[in-house]
C-alpha cells in the first residue's frame, strides 16, 4: 500500500523566457509550516521566499515588517575563508542593503496604521556567479507576500540595468555588470517606479531616465507572472483592522491646533523644534485632563493624528506659497558652511554644514596591507576605499545607547562611499588603502549626502589624486494633484510630510549615485525625470561652495601621512626578499620600522613616515633584489671565504662571486690570505659570467693604477 505524505501538494510552478534565461516560480515544494513560500529560479541561481504573518500588536506605533536576506556560502560552492568560523555569522553589509533593497518598494505598499509583524527571509539557495540574486529575491518575496492575502498594493518586481557600449541592457550577468559605466536597480508595480538605486561612472540624467523607462516596462513582465502563478491560487484575503486615529480624535486633535499651527511653521528651524516640543508637552497635558483613564489607551493615536495635521499643514503651505518653511523657494539650497584641515594630526579632514545638518569627515591613508578583505557569498576580494558613517543619538539631541552601525547606518555608508568610487585614482596611480569615517554632528535632513560632500572635501584635503569633485543633495516631492512639486535639499520636516525621498551624488560630468524611494504606490517615469533634471541646479551650487573652500586636491600629502616608494622586483626575486620563514623582509621591518607589501606581480610597496628611513629600506631592497649586472661596481661587500687561489665575496645578497687571486691587486700576490681575510670589506667588479653560471670579480679594475 502506498502512503501519501498529506503536506506533498501537487507542486504549481509558472516560467517564462526573461532575457534569455528561463524564470520559475514555484510553490508547494518547500517549508510547509510556511504561511508563503516562494521558489524562484533564473538560470542556475535559486533563492527560496519565506513570509508569516503575526497577530496585530496593539502595543505599537508602527509597521512591525522585518525583511532578512540570508546568503549561503554552499550556494556558490564555497567554504568561509575565516579561519576559526565557518558557520554563516551575522549578515555582511552586502546582505543588509540587499535586505533594505526588498524592503524599501514593499513597505509602502501596506497600508497605514498596519499593526500585523510580518516576517519575511529570502535565503539563496544557488547562485550562478553570471546571476546576482537580489532582483530574483525581489520577484519571490513579492509574490509570497501576495500569497498570504495580506493587504499588500503589489506585486513588486525589480530589474538590474547596466551599459554595454551605446545598449541599456536588463538583467545583465556579471561580467556585463562589472564593464558597465551604469549599475541601477529599478523596483516598480503596476502603476509606478518605488525604488531606485544606483552607482555610475559619471552617467548622464538622460540615460539614466532611458534606464527608467527600460526597467519599468521590463517589470510589467515580472509583475504578469506572479499574477499568472496567483491566478492559479486561492488566495484567501485576510482579515485585519487598521489601527488608525478615528474621526473623533481626528476632530478633537484639530479642535486644539486651531490657532497654534501658524506659530509652528516658524522660519528659524530650533526654533520651530521648540516650539513642537512645547506644543507636544502641552497637548499631552491637555489629553490627560481632558480624557478618561480608560480612553489615555488612545494617546498614542491622538499623538498620531496630531503629527498628520502638521504635515498637512506643512504640505499646504508649501503648496499655497510656494514656500518653504525657511522661506526658501522650492529650488534653494540651505546655507553652506565648509571647513578642511579642521583636525590638526589626521592624514585629511573635513566639516561640511549644511542648515542644521553637518558633517564631519576624517581621512586615513595606510598601507595596502591594510586592505579590507570582502568574504561573501557573491564576493571574494580585497577593498582599497571604504567609508564609515556614525550618527549617535545627540545627533537629534536624543539619548540613545551606543552600539555597532544598524541598517540605516550601513546604508548611509554604502551611499556616501558609491557617490565617492567612481572618481578615486586607482591603487597603481595612488597606492595607499584609504578609510574615510563620517561623525554626523547634526540631523536636520539628508546626513547621507552631507557625508558624500565631507568625504570629498577631506579626500582633497588628504592630497588624494580624485579625478574630479563630488557633491550631492537630497530632493524631494510633494504631489498636488497630478501636479508635482519638486523641492531642492530637503529638510527633516519637507522628508516625513512629502511623497519622496530622492538622493543623487556627482560631477559635473555626470552622476555617481542614486537612490530614490517613494512614499506613495508608485510614480510616473515623467515625475521622477523632472526631479533628477532639478537636482543639477542644487548639485551645482553646492559643488560651487565646496571649490571655494578648496579648489583641487592638496599637492603634498600630510606630514603624519605613511610615504610610499614603489618597486618593480623579478617575480622570482620575491623569495630572496621574503627569506626563509619571512626571517629577511621582518628582519628589515623591524630595523627600519617601515611596512612592506609584496605583490604577487613583483611590485613591492614600501610605506613608512620617516624619509630616511624609507630611502634606507628602498636601498637595502635593491641590494636584496638585485640581479648581478656585467660592469657594475659593488661597494664595500664582505669576503666570505678565503682560498689558496682567490677570495670570495658576497657581492649581491644571494650571490657570491670569486676574485681570483691575478684579480686582487695590480702589484704581485703570493697569497690571498696575506692581504685579505674573512670579514674584510672591498669594492668589486662583475667582470664576467661563465658557461656555469659562476661569478668573477675583480678588485684591481676598481682600483687605478
Amino acid at each position: 500500500m502506498e502512503i501519501v505524505n498529506p503536506f506533498l501538494k501537487d507542486k504549481i510552478k509558472v516560467e517564462t523566457d526573461f532575457c534569455g534565461r528561463k524564470l520559475k516560480l514555484e510553490i508547494n515544494q518547500l517549508a510547509f509550516r510556511s504561511q508563503a513560500a516562494v521558489l524562484a529560479s533564473y538560470g542556475d541561481t535559486v533563492v527560496l521566499a519565506n513570509v508569516n504573518v503575526g497577530q496585530i500588536d496593539h502595543n505599537i506605533d508602527y509597521f512591525p515588517l522585518s525583511v532578512d536576506y540570508e546568503e549561503r556560502f554552499y550556494a556558490a560552492g564555497k567554504i568561509s575563508g575565516s579561519r576559526y568560523v565557518k558557520r554563516e555569522g551575522r549578515p555582511s553589509d552586502d546582505a543588509v542593503l540587499i535586505g533594505r533593497l526588498i524592503d524599501r518598494p514593499i513597505r509602502p505598499l501596506f497600508p497605514k496604521g498596519y499593526r500585523y509583524p510580518v516576517q519575511v527571509v529570502a535565503t539563496v539557495l544557488s547562485l550562478d556567479s553570471q546571476i546576482r540574486p537580489d532582483a530574483l529575491a525581489m520577484l519571490a518575496v513579492s509574490t509570497a507576500i501576495s500569497l498570504t492575502g495580506v493587504p499588500f498594493d503589489g506585486p513588486v518586481a525589480g530589474v538590474r540595468i547596466a551599459q554595454e557600449g551605446d545598449q541599456l541592457v536588463v538583467y545583465p550577468t556579471k561580467d556585463q555588470e562589472t564593464s558597465s559605466d551604469l549599475d541601477i536597480m529599478i523596483a516598480s508595480n503596476a502603476k509606478g517606479i518605488m525604488m531606485v538605486e544606483a552607482g555610475t561612472k559619471e552617467v548622464g540624467e538622460d540615460t539614466v531616465i532611458e534606464a527608467l523607462r527600460l526597467a519599468h516596462r521590463a517589470n510589467q513582465d515580472l509583475i504578469k507572472l506572479q499574477k499568472d502563478l496567483l491566478s492559479q491560487v486561492e488566495v484567501k484575503p485576510q482579515e485585519y483592522q487598521l489601527i488608525l486615529p478615528t474621526e473623533e480624535i481626528k476632530q478633537a486633535t484639530a479642535k486644539y491646533l486651531e490657532g497654534k499651527l501658524e506659530s509652528v511653521l516658524s522660519i528659524n528651524y530650533i526654533e520651530r523644534l521648540a516650539k513642537i516640543q512645547a506644543l507636544k508637552d502641552d497637548f499631552a497635558a491637555y489629553l490627560e485632563a481632558k480624557l478618561s483613564e480608560e480612553d489615555l489607551k488612545d494617546q498614542g493615536l491622538y499623538f498620531e493624528a496630531l503629527e498628520s495635521q502638521l504635515n498637512s499643514a506643512l504640505r499646504e503651505k508649501i503648496i499655497k506659497t510656494q514656500k518653504r518653511l525657511d522661506d526658501r523657494a522650492l529650488d534653494e539650497v540651505r546655507p553652506l558652511s565648509s571647513q578642511v584641515s579642521f583636525l590638526p594630526r589626521t592624514h585629511g579632514s573635513a566639516l561640511f554644514t549644511r542648515g542644521a545638518t553637518q558633517a564631519l569627515n576624517i581621512v586615513t591613508l595606510a598601507s595596502t596591507s591594510f586592505t579590507q578583505l570582502i568574504d561573501t557569498m557573491e564576493r571574494d576580494e580585497e577593498v582599497y576605499y571604504f567609508h564609515h558613517y556614525n550618527a549617535p543619538g545627540y545627533t537629534v539631541g536624543e539619548i540613545k545607547r551606543m552600539g555597532s552601525p544598524g541598517r540605516r547606518e550601513i546604508g548611509h555608508s554604502y551611499l556616501a562611499q558609491r557617490s565617492i568610487e567612481p572618481v578615486l585614482p586607482s591603487p597603481s596611480e595612488f597606492p595607499y588603502t584609504i578609510r574615510s569615517v563620517t561623525e554626523i554632528m547634526s540631523q536636520q535632513g539628508s546626513t547621507s549626502m552631507a557625508a558624500a560632500c565631507a568625504s570629498c572635501l577631506a579626500l582633497m584635503d588628504a592630497g588624494v589624486p580624485i579625478k574630479r569633485p563630488v557633491s550631492g543633495i537630497a530632493m524631494g516631492l510633494i504631489m498636488n494633484g497630478d501636479q508635482p512639486l519638486i523641492l531642492t535639499d530637503i529638510a527633516d520636516a519637507e522628508d516625513f510630510a512629502g511623497d519622496m525621498d530622492f538622493k543623487v551624488a556627482g560631477t559635473r560630468k555626470g552622476i555617481t549615485a542614486l537612490q530614490m524611494d517613494m512614499k506613495v504606490s508608485g510614480l510616473p517615469v515623467d515625475v521622477l525625470a523632472q526631479a533628477l533634471k532639478a537636482s543639477i541646479k542644487g548639485r551645482q551650487v553646492i559643488l560651487d561652495h565646496m571649490l571655494s573652500v578648496l579648489e583641487a586636491p592638496r599637492q603634498n600629502l600630510s606630514p603624519f601621512a605613511p610615504r610610499v616608494v614603489q618597486l618593480q622586483i623579478s617575480v622570482h626575486k620575491i623569495k630572496d626578499l621574503i627569506g626563509k620563514g619571512g626571517e629577511t623582509i621582518h628582519a628589515l621591518i623591524n630595523e627600519t620600522g617601515a611596512k612592506i607589501d609584496v605583490k604577487d606581480d613583483g611590485r613591492v610597496l614600501v610605506f613608512c613616515e620617516k624619509e630616511e628611513a624609507l630611502k634606507q629600506t628602498v636601498r637595502q631592497i635593491e641590494e636584496l633584489t638585485a640581479e648581478p649586472t656585467l660592469g657594475k661596481v659593488y661597494r664595500q661587500k664582505p669576503v666570505v671565504k678565503v682560498a689558496d687561489f682567490g677570495v670570495f665575496v658576497n657581492f649581491t645578497h644571494n650571490h657570491d662571486g670569486l676574485v681570483h687571486v691575478s684579480e686582487m691587486s695590480h702589484q704581485h700576490v703570493r697569497s690571498p690570505s696575506d692581504i685579505l681575510k674573512v670579514g674584510d670589506k672591498v669594492d668589486v667588479k662583475l667582470v664576467a659570467i661563465d658557461e656555469h653560471g659562476r661569478f668573477n670579480l675583480s678588485i684591481k679594475q676598481v682600483n687605478k693604477k
